[in-house]
């Protein structure tokens, strides 16, 4: 759900500085709006005064000397034009061609480091973080193999359980974005495979074919990618280094803390302090200079996607479109329009304020350390929305990878605080005012016209505005027989409808408004005990509630 966060997740200034410059109440945690996120989008200067009289042709060549000097100025203030930020950030990329990797952003899963003499390639297991620029675990792999003389291939492990939260929604974004990824690897003389089937059972063998003499992968703190991460480990030859690599994170999970913090206060120091050594800009993935002797096999990415057996009447939403360039192109715009409205205006769910960009960076098909350093950079026009931007996208984001990561309930009613654990069972039996079903919330049949509008914008767009998020899982354990089945309906409904789903800003985000993660305790009431309470009213007095109804709720509910 969350993704550039269900509270708003974003803090942006000078790197390693720019947390510690936010108002006293930006760090809060009384305030519910402040913290949801939301993942979810000439006239040249003229000279003043009047021209002094020559008196002199001297004075006159000075004149025009000053004129001369100033005409860049003139130039850097026009409008830009569509597509300026991929071209600046290509720029910036080969500028920084051959700046330095950080090790601190890898750790070896092996126990062995060296490539063995006679390998015939690098592999990076691309998991999480599906783009081929921007991506610290490839931009490593290129640089093991160019430093051992080898060719570089990718591979992608495609597998679809059978479950409700398998739909044509995430799958066809997710192959749609890795298509992209395999047309920029063959421009760069990189080989990209795409296999079948779970990675603990086709990629060591596919590893032992190809004699490859390292493997390379990102980071995820979720369940699964951490239980296929054993399972390869365990079946991996012995001598292959197998290397894991954060690149989702700005400042690496195990790196901005070694145990599970409590909320964003005690992490957002931990993760300012390190800025200045890990928010950098990214060098270029270049073509490969070794070429493979063993291709890749091509593709068929349209029978691929219609080959899935996959629930196809969750449909793919028109506003997002899959791959890095559309999220790039979504970054731009949010430079250029909406981020001057985010820091007045990012929990009012019919306004225009926020990134959009969530989908892209769920699946990793852009990185948030890009966007963080560009916002930084090139949108100083709407200064005052930075800081609010930036405590979403890094702390609040990075928050929710710490939770998964250190806290193996992270989905349960068992892995929230003692204390919300305690109020919730003391408050289990409390009489709800209303009950409603899976499937009647589902279909967004409720006596609420707002949450029923909330959940028909997700349920057709793959959206829900963060502020909106709060207020629509508030009200799931406001109308369901216990906080255990709240939890389980919210995770399905989120996971299911939302592009941004199946992540752990979902997962914290369906916590936090349940179970209290992250949060403090309030003053009692029924039903949540001292969980924190949103209604209707709160609602009315935040944002003009009756247009978003008319906007989203479906006439015939």
């Amino acid at each position: 759900m969350l993704h550039c966060v269900w509270r708003s997740t974003s803090p942006f200034s000078a790197p390693g500085r720019f947390l510690k410059l936010l108002p006293h109440h930006h760090q809060r945690r009384s305030s519910p709006a402040l913290f949801f996120l939301t993942c979810f989008f000439s006239c040249q200067p003229t000279m003043s005064g009047t021209k002094r009289k020559a008196s002199s042709a001297a004075a006159g060549e000075e004149h025009r000397a000053k004129q001369q000097k100033l005409a860049p100025v003139k130039e850097e203030k026009k409008e830009k034009v569509g597509g300026w930020l991929q071209s600046l950030v290509q720029q910036q990329r080969s500028e920084k061609k051959d700046m330095k990797f950080n090790k601190k952003r890898l750790r070896f899963l092996s126990d062995t480091e060296k490539i063995k003499q006679g390998s015939e390639g690098v592999l990076y297991w691309m998991l999480r973080d599906q783009r081929v620029q921007d991506n610290w675990a490839l931009i490593h792999a290129q640089r093991l193999a160019v430093k051992e003389n080898l060719p570089l291939h990718v591979c992608f492990c495609l597998v679809v359980p059978k479950s409700e939260l398998s739909t044509l929604r995430h799958y066809s974004f997710m192959l749609k974005g890795l298509e992209e990824v395999a047309k920029e690897c063959e421009q760069l003389n990189i080989q990209f495979h795409l296999l079948h089937g779970a990675p603990g059972k086709v990629l060591p063998g596919f590893v032992s074919d190809h004699s490859f003499g390292a493997v390379v992968t990102d980071f995820s703190p979720i369940r699964e990618p951490l239980q296929w991460l054993e399972d390869v480990k365990k079946k991996l030859p012995k001598d292959i280094p197998f290397i894991q690599v954060d690149a989702h994170n700005i400042v690496p999970c195990w790196v901005a803390s070694p145990k599970l913090e409590y909320s964003a206060r005690t992490i957002r120091g931990k993760i300012t302090n390190l800025l200045s050594e890990f928010l950098t800009d990214f060098p270029l993935v270049d073509a490969h200079p070794h070429t493979a002797t063993r291709t890749a096999k091509g593709v068929d990415w349209d029978k691929t996607l219609a080959s899935l057996d996959v629930d196809r009447t969750v449909k793919e939403p028109e506003w997002a479109k899959p791959g890095t360039k559309a999220g790039m192109d979504m970054l731009e715009s949010f430079i250029d329009v909406r981020l001057k409205l985010f820091g007045s205006q990012r929990n009012d769910p019919n306004a225009p304020a926020l990134s959009q960009l969530s989908p892209w960076l769920r699946f990793g098909q852009i990185s948030a350390q890009r966007v963080a350093w560009q916002v930084q950079r090139n949108g100083k026009n709407a200064s005052q929305s930075i800081p609010a931007f930036i405590e979403e996208l890094v702390v609040r984001r990075e928050l929710t990878d710490n939770f998964c990561f250190y806290n193996k309930k992270y989905d349960s009613v068992e892995g929230a605080y003692e204390w919300a654990q305690k109020t919730l069972k003391d408050h289990a039996k409390d009489e709800r005012p209303y009950l409603y079903t899976r499937e009647q919330l589902e279909k967004a049949k409720t006596h609420d016209k707002l949450w029923n509008a909330a959940q028909y914008q997700m349920v057709t767009e793959g959206k829900m505005h963060g502020f909106l998020r709060m207020y629509w899982a508030k009200k799931i354990l406001e109308w369901t027989s216990s906080p255990e089945e709240a939890l389980s309906i919210a995770l399905y409904l989120n996971d299911r409808y939302e592009l941004d789903g199946q992540d752990p800003n979902g997962f914290v985000g369906c916590m936090w408004s349940i179970c209290g993660i992250h949060d403090q305790g309030w003053a009692e009431r029924a039903v949540f005990g001292k969980i924190r309470y949103m209604n209707y009213k709160g609602c009315l007095r935040k944002f003009n509630v009756a247009q978003f109804e008319r906007k989203y709720c479906p006439k015939n509910l």
